[in-house]
């Protein structure tokens, strides 16, 4: 399994360029094709903002730049949606059906206020692995150092297999496991399982444990973050349907409102 084709949200927000150059690293990494798309959501946006043009053309100019001095194999989309009412996410969504890598932030529109609304809705509709990079992120690097989210189940299997590539190439791969279910009576073979195997895939990994009366989901795997340098979190995005709505689980949302490093995220 391979990276080869990488999708990237680019926007005229202050956090578009650290998105591109996280996607031109990996794309580099990987040998993989990067594709920058600039979404504007009807044409009446466009026609009553006289800047949206210099806008586009100034994020198009930053991503033929980026890509080009990391020699990436690069296409540029400018999707002008000419219905009105049809989402960013939808769009995007849209075009992530044809990549393996969504990569997003969570500003939702340039110069907007930091939001969690594009990427939990990408996470839920893309059908693709998408990796959030936080507002607050400066560094474009990720991978090296990478802790795993990791619980039994099918988000979490998902999440594991989705981010393959990258773990091929990591020097530290962590899973910590947190509030296990009592419904497995080898709690010890459950994770060896999974240690095994990432071994066959020649990935060494370890596995740490948090009880589930320590922390909160989300407060433990922020903890480990952040006191251990990981550059890159993967989990599972658990999501919930109250009144057939989709919604993420609280875990999931947490880390997006709060991580400062880049979060993989499979649902």
């Amino acid at each position: 399994m391979a990276l080869t084709d990488i999708l990237v949200h680019v926007d005229a927000s202050p956090a578009s360029p650290v998105r591109v150059a996280a996607a031109v690293a990996l794309g580099a990494a990987h040998g993989a094709r990067v594709t920058g798309l600039y979404v504007v959501t009807h044409q009446h946006y466009q026609s009553s903002h006289g800047k949206t043009p210099d806008l586009i053309a100034g994020a198009r100019q930053q991503f033929a730049a980026a890509v080009e001095a990391a020699g990436v194999e690069n296409r540029w989309i400018c999707a002008d949606w000419s219905v009105v009412g049809v989402s960013s996410a939808e769009i995007i969504s849209h075009h992530a059906h044809y990549t393996d890598l969504l990569i997003t932030g969570q500003d939702g529109a340039a110069g907007g206020k930091s939001t969690t609304e594009l990427p939990e809705r990408l996470i839920l509709s893309s059908g693709r692995p998408v990796l959030v990079i936080p507002a607050a992120t400066t560094q474009a690097g990720l991978g090296k150092k990478v802790l795993i989210a990791w619980k039994a189940g099918r988000e979490a299997t998902r999440a594991v297999y989705d981010a393959l590539p990258i773990l091929e190439k990591s020097d530290r791969v962590t899973l910590l496991a947190i509030n296990i279910s009592t419904a497995y009576d080898d709690d010890e073979t459950m994770c060896s399982d999974i240690v095994d195997h990432l071994d066959r895939h020649g990935i060494k990994s370890v596995v740490e444990r948090v009880p589930a009366q320590q922390s909160s989901v989300g407060d433990a795997l922020l903890n480990r973050v952040y006191e251990e340098g990981y550059d890159l979190l993967v989990m599972g995005a658990f999501a919930h349907t109250p009144q057939g709505t989709l919604l993420l689980g609280s875990a999931a949302r947490q880390m997006l409102q709060q991580s400062t490093v880049p979060i993989l995220f499979s649902h």
